[in-house]
């Protein structure tokens, strides 16, 4: 019987760089030499912290709506999402001469709301822990007659943020483990697309707050596990179920999933601000926690890091590193 084509290819990942170039953020590649000596490996960090929106979700929302048909595109676009992708999408729509309405947590941070609206968008809040979001986003889009691009579970979003890892790549070479947030999944998804098709060698480590890990229990369970709606600092990681387009590309890609703290996270935070000179989101830190913690089993001798992004108000960034109960 012939295997089926995966959703997402590299070389969709190919054609999403070159749609990308000149629209997204080339994003720097850092590395410290106290970050090596701590973990005892050769670290490399993909700093999407300076990413567009300050995040790589403008990878895959452009890398979408550019393929959008010209009459569905001039129609409006809508998403869902608790931040970052509601950034993205109304940057991409704004970019494309376009209008965006994004259904967003009534608890996601204020900062995002506000710079999500900065970009032209209309905002539409809902309550995360008694709504679905995925049935309001579509029935919002329906509604409206707009084209609905999801923060994760879509071809085209995936092939975009693999691209961040493509670029990694192609600046250090061959990496004998790549970490990588997981939330809904397209960021590892892609990423280990591009990862595994250039190195094939390469482990590719997927990490989650201990209170959502929804993606290790799925890849453990064989099927797509869902757990209650996570209550973590990880605003961005705080989903109950991986993308059902996502899980079987992870479950064919993905080699492990590491877990940690809300604390482990603080940690990294303050340790990427004060050593790398960088400010990360609590999501944008669970790679640099992971191996920071020791979550990493037996770390290789090269590492890459993705760190998805750095939106966080001064406010809550200073309570968070603040607390003596966190770190």
């Amino acid at each position: 019987m012939a295997t089926a084509a995966p959703p997402v290819t590299f070389a969709d990942v190919r054609e999403a760089a070159a749609r990308l170039q000149g629209i997204a953020h080339r994003t720097p590649v850092l590395t410290s030499r106290t970050l090596n000596a701590l973990v005892g490996a050769e670290v490399f960090i993909k700093a999407e912290n300076f990413q567009r929106i300050g995040a790589f979700k403008f990878r895959g929302a452009y890398n979408a709506a550019a393929q959008l048909p010209p009459d569905r595109l001039a129609r409006g676009i809508a998403a869902y999402s608790s931040g970052n992708h509601a950034q993205a999408v109304a940057l991409a729509a704004r970019e494309l001469g376009t209008t965006a309405v994004i259904l967003m947590p009534e608890d996601a941070p204020r900062s995002k709301r506000e710079a999500t609206a900065g970009y032209g968008a209309e905002v539409v809040t809902y309550d995360r822990y008694t709504e679905d979001r995925t049935a309001l986003g579509h029935a919002l889009a329906e509604d409206r007659g707009l084209a609905l691009i999801p923060p994760y579970d879509h071809p085209h979003v995936i092939a975009g943020q693999g691209t961040a890892a493509l670029e990694l790549l192609e600046e250090t070479g061959p990496l004998d483990a790549l970490l990588v947030p997981v939330g809904g999944g397209g960021l590892i998804a892609g990423s280990a697309t591009a990862a595994k098709a250039l190195h094939p060698g390469t482990r590719v480590i997927g990490v989650e707050p201990e209170a959502g890990d929804d993606t290790k229990r799925s890849l453990e369970a064989g099927t797509r596990v869902t757990v209650p709606v996570p209550r973590t600092i990880a605003d961005g990681q705080a989903l109950a179920t991986p993308g059902e387009i996502t899980f079987p590309l992870n479950q064919r890609l993905v080699d492990a999933v590491a877990l940690v703290s809300d604390a482990e996270i603080v940690t990294a935070m303050r340790f990427a601000f004060e050593r790398l000179k960088i400010v990360l989101e609590p999501s944008g830190a669970t790679p640099l926690a992971a191996l920071l913690a020791g979550r990493v089993d037996s770390p290789p001798r090269r590492i890459g890091v993705i760190a998805s992004g750095g939106n966080i108000d001064v406010d809550r960034f200073t309570a968070l590193t603040g607390r003596p109960d966190l770190g």
